[in-house]
């Protein structure tokens, strides 16, 4: 695994969410910029450029100078506080990158001979906030660009990336989608809400909102509620699912997250294997309960009682039948 630093744009004016405040909003029940800081959380440093504000993890903060100075100046901040050979660049408008776009960029940026890499969206339009570079070529170029301009404020950033040479990353649809309107944001939450992705994206937003690291097979855990609340009752599906998951802490105590992940593994299977059992008792004593009632079925079609009630006698001092 490639070290690395990274840097986080926050400090833009995001006039068009009308100037709130963008590294905030929430998609999915977290900060865009908790989002987009869970997704490389492997840093050596984080460095974010903007206002400080509280983060699911420590980072280092600084400012543009001046402030509102646009990107080459926010970078030229933040590259100062960093010291590793590569530096991922994002903004803080990324809510669906993932660890898996970050490998993919760090992979790209060393290969020899070039001086870093960034993903290109779906219409093949290169985005220099979603990249990796080596740090000395790109140190080396806001240098040029600021004496050739006096400084770096105003400055796009294409002058920048036409002067490094970088390896283009296809990262699919979602990894640069930013969110720079309201409707960017509403289309965010729409999709974290599909169904094929809402499970996995709740999962992940517990683990960051109880600072969870661990690897468990969600799959499991479905099993056993399934067959909890199937072998069992409703309510026992999410009770059996906390108690697995108390057992699985106890066993782990003190351990790191793969022991933990096996923990929780282990006390699934015995529970399910329990529910299971409850479900084949159920079902047999339905077994019993239906032939039982054929038995007595029986009965009534030759004469006789059914399902061995008494035959109905007189009242008593009556003599009556």
């Amino acid at each position: 695994m490639t070290a690395y630093d990274v840097i986080v744009l926050a400090g833009g004016a995001a006039k068009r969410l009308g100037g709130a405040d963008k590294p905030g909003v929430r998609v999915g029940g977290r900060a865009l910029l908790d989002r987009v800081l869970a997704a490389c959380d492997g840093a050596a440093r984080t460095v974010v450029v903007g206002d400080r504000r509280p983060t699911a993890r420590p980072v280092l903060w600084t400012r543009e100078v001046p402030q509102g100075g646009g990107p080459l100046a926010a970078l030229g901040a933040g590259l100062r506080l960093t010291t590793a050979d590569h530096v991922l660049v994002l903004s803080a408008d990324l809510p669906f990158l993932g660890p898996g776009t970050v490998d993919a960029l760090l992979a790209a940026a060393v290969q020899p001979g070039r001086e870093g890499a960034l993903c290109t969206d779906p219409d093949g339009r290169d985005q220099p906030l979603v990249a990796a570079y080596r740090a000395e070529p790109l140190r080396r170029e806001l240098a040029l660009i600021a004496t050739e301009h006096g400084n770096l404020a105003g400055l796009p950033l294409r002058l920048l990336t036409a002067e490094l040479d970088l390896a283009r990353v296809e990262a699919g649809p979602d990894a640069a989608f930013d969110c720079d309107t309201w409707d960017d944001i509403a289309a965010a939450r729409a999709r974290i809400r599909e169904h094929g992705a809402v499970l996995d994206e709740w999962i992940t937003s517990v683990k960051n909102e109880l600072g969870i690291d661990l690897d468990v097979d969600t799959g499991v855990l479905l099993d056993l509620a399934r067959d909890a609340a199937h072998g069992v009752a409703r309510p026992a599906a999410p009770l059996t699912t906390f108690l697995v998951g108390y057992a699985a802490a106890r066993a782990s105590a003190g351990a790191g997250p793969d022991e933990a992940a096996a923990a929780v593994a282990e006390a699934s299977r015995k529970a399910t294997a329990l529910a299971l059992r409850w479900e084949a008792e159920a079902a047999e004593a339905a077994e019993a309960a239906k032939s039982a009632e054929s038995a007595g079925q029986g009965g009534d079609a030759a004469g006789g009682p059914a399902g061995g009630a008494k035959p109905e006698t007189g009242r008593e001092g009556t003599g009556t039948p």
